[in-house]
């Protein structure tokens, strides 16, 4: 079975994430959020690095339970900032605080994360490959920012809108590749 060219076939976390995960549609806020901070810890690191160590971000972050999170105090980013098995980045601990809290404002005003997300989009997945950034990611990222997220650049945005399917960049030799009409 043919994937994408950049998967690294050694690393059978990775190779589950790329076959059941990247690339089908997401519209769950518990799961958005997981990706969210995620892709933000990713920042000026490798995916896989990041995947390898998703279950200590599970249990870490309190199974990504941005309610809890948006209340975290100075002591448990200290705690954080002490556990070995997450990035240990004080600017991305207190970054994902305040996204959780933008998160939460975001779903009041859209009724769920996941409306606001897919609104950009008309509820359509984007179809493209060898991209790090388009003009999507560009508006997403502009106004996630305005609102007071941080670590949600352009290329971290691409990337998250890939991860949950919304823009879907399997490759065209891969078997889940081109416009695969089952994540729809």
């Amino acid at each position: 079975m043919k994937r994408c060219s950049w998967l690294n076939l050694n690393n059978p976390i990775y190779v589950k994430y790329h076959d059941e995960e990247w690339g089908r549609p997401v519209r769950d806020d518990h799961k958005l959020f997981e990706m969210l901070l995620l892709e933000s810890f990713q920042a000026g690191l490798s995916w896989e690095c990041i995947l390898n160590k998703r279950e200590s971000f599970q249990k870490s972050f309190d199974n990504y339970d941005y309610k809890k999170i948006s209340n975290y105090t100075e002591s448990k980013v200290e705690e954080l900032m002490q556990n070995k098995g997450i990035i240990r980045n004080r600017r991305k601990i207190l970054a994902t605080i305040k996204n959780a809290q933008v998160f939460i404002e975001i779903q009041k005003e859209y009724q769920s994360f996941s409306n606001y997300l897919w609104h950009f989009t008309d509820n359509k997945i984007i179809y493209e490959t060898n991209k790090t950034t388009s003009p999507l990611s560009d508006t997403i990222s502009k106004d996630l920012k305005k609102r007071g997220m941080s670590f949600v650049g352009s290329t971290i945005i691409y990337s998250y809108l890939q991860a949950i399917g919304m823009i879907n960049s399997h490759e065209k030799d891969c078997f889940l590749g081109g416009k695969n009409e089952r994540y729809q």
